[in-house]
C-alpha cells in the first residue's frame, strides 16, 4: 500500500473553520513536524508565528499552541492538500486533484471574508485543480482579482524556512497588509 493510501484524516491537522471568519489562512499542506506537534506552523524555524505576532494581525503575540484560539480572533486555518509531507516536493498531482476541490467546497460553505493562500504555489495548485485554470500566468502577491464565492482572495509569501527569498520583515509587512484588507472590508 502506498503512503498516500495509508494516510487517514487523523494523520493530518484539523481544519479550524466556522462561518463568519474574517480570514482563513491556507497552507500548501501540513508538515510532518506540525502534524506530530498537533499545531499549524509548529516548526520553530517557520516564520509564520513571529511575523503574524509582529504584524498586529492578532493584537498579541501568538504561537503554534494558539492556532485553535485564533478562531475567536476571526482567523481560521486549512490547507490546499491535507496530506502531510516533509517537504512540499513530496506532493503528487493526485493529492491536488483530490483535495483542492474539497478546499473550494469548504470556502464556499464557510464563506470567510478573505481566503488567504500562503504562497503562489498553493494558489496556483488551487486554481488548476479547483477552478480549472490551467495556465494562471504570473501570480503576484496581495489581493487577487478572483473571488471564491463571496470571499476575497489574498496571496502572501510562504513563511516556510525553505522560502528564504522573503525576510521576517517582509513577511511581517505582508501580514500587516492582510490586516489592512480585513479592516477595509469591515468598513474600518
Amino acid at each position: 500500500m502506498t503512503e498516500s493510501a495509508q494516510q487517514t484524516i487523523a494523520d493530518t491537522l484539523p481544519d479550524y473553520l466556522r462561518p463568519g471568519l474574517d480570514i482563513v489562512l491556507i497552507g500548501l499542506n501540513p508538515s510532518i513536524r506540525s502534524v506530530q506537534a498537533g499545531h499549524y506552523f509548529a516548526n520553530p524555524r517557520n516564520r509564520f508565528w513571529p511575523a503574524v505576532s509582529a504584524s498586529g494581525l492578532t493584537g498579541r503575540e501568538v504561537g503554534p499552541e494558539d492556532d485553535a484560539a485564533l478562531l475567536d480572533m476571526g482567523i481560521g486555518f486549512t490547507d490546499v492538500v491535507k496530506r502531510p509531507t516533509p517537504q512540499a516536493s513530496g506532493l503528487a498531482a493526485s493529492d491536488y486533484r483530490r483535495d483542492a476541490p474539497l478546499l473550494r467546497e469548504k470556502l464556499l460553505q464557510y464563506r470567510p471574508a478573505i481566503a488567504c493562500f500562503h504562497g503562489a504555489t498553493g494558489y496556483r495548485a488551487y486554481l488548476r485543480y479547483a477552478e480549472n485554470v490551467a495556465h494562471a500566468g504570473e501570480i503576484t502577491l496581495g489581493r487577487q482579482a478572483l473571488t471564491i464565492g463571496d470571499s476575497k482572495v489574498f496571496v502572501l509569501p510562504n513563511p516556510s524556512p525553505a522560502n528564504a527569498r522573503y525576510s521576517l520583515q517582509d513577511l511581517t509587512s505582508w501580514y500587516a497588509a492582510l490586516g489592512r484588507l480585513r479592516e477595509e472590508l469591515k468598513g474600518g
